[in-house]
């Protein structure tokens, strides 16, 4: 699973961040599993890519004030406008985890 870890990172990116802070994935998850990944050979800029796979999905999150402003000024609810972007912000964090593979930003496996 190691040599792994950087397609690891990019999915599990989308959860963490949606249900953790920036910060808290950034500064306290990330120095770890890139630790764990350079035993691999995988540097920890291209984990850094990696895990920036899943920002989409955190714009979604609640712990996003830009979001709340967005669904007020839309006069939407904010679960509505989670139900309908979802599917929307995996699709496009898959495709850019597609893309950065095909551009090799990082392996797919060391």
């Amino acid at each position: 699973m190691g040599p792994y870890l950087a397609v690891i990172t990019a999915l599990a990116s989308m959860p963490f961040t949606f249900f953790m802070s920036n910060d808290a994935f950034y500064f306290g998850v990330l120095p770890i599993l890139s630790e764990a990944a350079g035993n691999y050979g995988i540097t920890p800029v291209e984990m850094a890519r990696a895990s920036l796979v899943g920002q989409p999905v955190h714009l979604l999150s609640p712990l996003v004030p830009s979001t709340y402003l967005l669904v007020g000024l839309a006069k939407v609810e904010f679960a509505d406008h989670q139900k309908f972007t979802l599917k929307w912000a995996i699709a496009i964090s898959l495709l850019l985890m597609v893309g950065s593979l095909l551009f090799a930003l990082y392996p797919l496996a060391a």
